[in-house]
């Protein structure tokens, strides 16, 4: 392995940054990760990872780790109308890989990945709030408190407002979609397998079990001209979702009336960065190309670029042509995504008198050709970058072999 000794930087304990820490330190390197964070904890939120980013999971052994925290599969996406009749029905079964089609808890997935960051023998250092990349021949990291750190390599997944992003790249502002969306979790008591999709005139919402039926996940979207804050942290009064949620059918009624506590963001647009890399320096995930909710891929286009990036370091012993290779590789699939999750909000909005038309053509496609429905996904879903790879399986044969 051409990673044995290399000294890492990874800016950022979130799923982009431990994913990154836990293949390079398999890989040989000397990974330090640096988090501005008291702890490394997220708050109570789902997220859906899709057989795309199940695989890089398998591929550094920790797919049956976060199946163990009751993390349930989905086995169908049901749309339903504004009245909670069901539209159509997309079974997940048809995938190349039907059981890695996970509904997750956040929180559970940043522990799991922590626990394999500092597993594989990655450090984890908190309360380190990064002021500023500075990329060169030994890129260094400059700490808020004045502190300097320097590796070979610097790899900034610190997200949407990344110090590296903004040095590598001069970012216009972002576009207010003219969505808000409000997060919540309920207690839930029934075990399901179904991620449930509600459309309504300017609004849907979108629910799924977590954490073996125990904890239901909602985000639920509205349509709307004013801008919030573009922040996971902005607390909202439940009534406001209710209220606006009101018109639609007893089902979403029981969901948002269970909610006691909810988060609510205003959805901004964000063109993907001209460049991701400098010299010996790189951008992970949402520094790179932040997306809208709207196809669930956060999670798992930053698992796919972990995996990338981690094995042309590996493979290619030039590294600033391994460096240009991963933007190269990883610019145009991840575009496809983005641009897909943007397109796909105004489906679910529909109003009369197009929305009942155009439901009655998926429910007519549903009975008549299911495949279809979910052949759309297959470039997506049934991608797999590790191509069938297992980094554990070969870290443990070079520790065995001496090399």
């Amino acid at each position: 392995m051409t990673l044995r000794s290399l000294s890492v930087l990874v800016v950022g304990a979130g799923i982009a940054g431990l994913a990154l820490a836990r293949m390079l330190a398999l890989r040989g390197a000397d990974v330090t990760v640096l988090e501005q964070a008291p702890a490394i904890t997220e708050v109570g939120a789902g997220l859906q990872i899709s057989p795309n980013g199940t695989a890089v999971l398998r591929a550094i052994g920790l797919d049956n780790a976060l199946r163990r925290t009751g993390t349930p599969v989905a086995r169908r996406v049901i749309l339903r109308d504004a009245r909670d009749r069901a539209v159509t029905s997309l079974d997940l079964s048809d995938l190349d890989r039907p059981d890695d089609y996970l509904l997750v808890h956040r929180a559970d997935l940043i522990d799991v990945l922590a626990e394999g960051a500092r597993a594989a023998g990655a450090q984890l250092r908190l309360l380190h709030q990064v002021s500023e990349v500075r990329a060169g021949p030994r890129p260094r990291v400059i700490s808020a408190q004045g502190a300097c750190h320097a590796a070979e390599l610097v790899i900034a997944a610190d997200g949407l407002h990344s110090r590296l992003g903004a040095a590598l790249n001069v970012r216009g502002a972002p576009r207010f979609t003219g969505h808000v969306a409000w997060r919540a979790t309920i207690p839930e008591t029934e075990a399901a397998d179904a991620v449930e999709v509600f459309m309504g005139p300017g609004r849907h919402l979108v629910t799924y079990p977590l954490r073996g039926g125990r904890m239901r996940n909602i985000v639920a979207v509205e349509e709307r001209r004013d801008w919030v804050p573009e922040s996971w942290s902005h607390c909202d009064d439940p009534d406001n979702l209710r209220a606006a949620f009101a018109a639609m059918g007893p089902r979403v009624q029981a969901l948002t009336g269970a909610v006691t506590q909810v988060n609510l963001w205003g959805l901004f647009r964000h063109p993907v960065a001209a460049r991701w890399t400098g010299e010996n320096v790189a951008l992970v995930g949402d520094a790179a190309h932040p997306t809208l909710p709207f196809l669930g891929q956060g999670a798992n286009m930053a698992l796919e670029d972990a995996w990338v990036l981690a094995r042309l370091l590996d493979d290619m012993p030039d590294r600033a042509q391994a460096l240009r290779r991963y933007q190269d590789t990883r610019r145009p699939r991840v575009t496809r995504a983005i641009n897909a999750a943007s397109g796909n909000a105004w489906k679910y909005h529909l109003k009369t008198p197009v929305a009942p038309l155009a439901h009655l053509g998926l429910s007519v496609l549903g009975r008549t050709a299911p495949r279809l429905l979910t052949g759309g996904f297959r470039w997506l879903y049934d991608h797999d970058v590790t191509g069938g790879a297992s980094l554990v399986a070969q870290a443990s044969s070079s520790t065995q072999t001496g090399t």
